[in-house]
C-alpha cells in the first residue's frame, strides 16, 4: 500500500501527514474483520492515523475511544474524525495503554489493536517509526494484561499479529483467561505462506471459526473474491 499523504476511502478520508505508521493492508484487514455486531463501546488502542477507529464507526452504531502515545499521530487522527461523518461518536486521547488502563472508569464490549510487530528487528533510526513498529513500547504482556482489565465479561478483543507470534500470544492470553473465539490466518497471494493472523479473544470462549483468507490472485493488486466481499464498503477500487 502506497505510503501517500492521505489515503481515500469510499466515506471517509485518512491524511497521514505525520503519523509515523501509515494505512497499512494490517490495520484495514483488522477494521473489516473485528465483529462490531452489538459493540456499544469500542476501544481502539494505538489508533495511529484513526483509520481502524474509522472504519469501526462506518460499521457500528458505537461510541469509540481511540488511544495512542503518539502525539503526532494523535493530530492526523484527531484531524480525520473531525472530518470524517462520525466525529460525535470517535474521540482521540493521547495517553499510553498503561496508563489510560490505570485510570480508565468504563469497560468496552469491543477493544481493537494492530500492535507494534517485530520484537526482533533491529530497530528503525526515525524513533517515531520505531515506537509503531516495536514492541519494546507496549510488549504483547502489558497489551493483554490491559485488555483484560478494560474488557466487559461479554466483551471481545481483535488484534492481527504476525503469524510467528500467534502461538505466544494465544498462551500469554491464556494467563488472562482470553481464549480465541474466531482465527484468521492471512495469505497475500496463493503460493506465499501465511504471513498474519487476525484473533477474536474473549473470556472462557470455545474456537468457533477458524478460517483462512488470501488477498490477491498471483497477479499483483487482483483481490480474491473474499477480499472483495470483505473490503468493498471501504475500498473505492472495488
Amino acid at each position: 500500500m502506497g505510503h501517500n499523504s492521505y489515503f481515500e476511502f469510499k466515506q471517509f478520508t485518512v491524511k497521514q501527514d505525520n503519523a509515523a505508521m501509515k494505512v497499512g493492508t494490517d490495520g484495514v484487514l483488522l477494521g473489516a474483520w473485528t465483529d462490531v455486531e452489538n459493540a456499544k463501546q469500542i476501544l481502539d488502542i494505538g489508533t495511529g492515523t484513526g483509520v481502524v477507529a474509522l472504519m469501526l464507526a462506518q460499521r457500528s452504531q458505537a461510541n469509540i475511544v481511540a488511544i495512542d502515545c503518539e502525539s503526532s499521530a494523535c493530530t492526523d487522527a484527531r484531524l480525520n474524525v473531525l472530518n470524517s461523518p462520525w466525529s460525535q461518536r470517535i474521540a482521540i486521547q493521547e495517553i499510553c495503554l498503561q496508563e489510560f488502563a490505570a485510570t480508565a472508569t468504563q469497560q468496552f464490549d469491543c477493544i481493537v489493536c494492530n500492535p507494534p510487530f517485530f520484537s526482533n528487528a533491529v530497530r528503525p533510526n526515525d524513533v517515531k517509526r520505531s515506537m509503531a513498529r516495536h514492541n519494546h513500547s507496549l510488549p504483547f504482556d502489558e497489551l493483554l494484561k490491559s485488555a483484560a482489565l478494560l474488557l466487559t465479561p461479554n466483551g471481545h478483543f481483535t488484534v492481527i499479529l504476525p503469524a510467528n507470534a500467534e502461538n505466544s500470544f494465544r498462551m500469554l492470553a491464556s494467563n488472562y483467561r482470553l481464549f480465541p473465539s474466531r482465527i484468521t490466518r492471512i495469505k497475500p497471494k496463493p503460493s506465499a505462506s501465511i504471513s498474519r493472523v487476525l484473533l477474536e479473544f474473549r473470556n472462557e470462549a470455545t474456537l468457533d471459526f477458524e478460517t483462512e483468507l488470501t488477498i490477491e490472485t498471483e497477479k499483483h493488486h487482483e483481490y480474491q473474491p473474499e477480499t472483495i466481499a470483505l473490503m468493498r464498503d471501504f475500498y473505492l477500487s472495488l
